[in-house]
């Protein structure tokens, strides 16, 4: 009969586990390079958008006058 593990037992087992495997090194890689494209992208999205938003208000500013 196999004897009842301790809870830390288990949990020593699957960190030494996730450790050894290389999958889930390049799944953290991949993770990590998808997190730095995501925040280049709020970034640039969020500076087009102020100087998006500063380019219509001068339009606006013009066609108002305009009438």
């Amino acid at each position: 009969m196999r004897p009842i593990l301790s809870a830390t037992t288990i949990v020593t087992r699957t960190i030494a586990r996730a450790l050894r495997d290389l999958r889930g090194a390049t799944a953290i890689e991949y993770g990590l390079i998808i997190a730095f494209v995501v925040i280049a992208m709020i970034v640039g999205l969020t500076t087009l958008a102020g100087s998006t938003t500063a380019m219509w208000n001068t339009v606006d500013t013009k066609v108002a006058a305009a009438h």
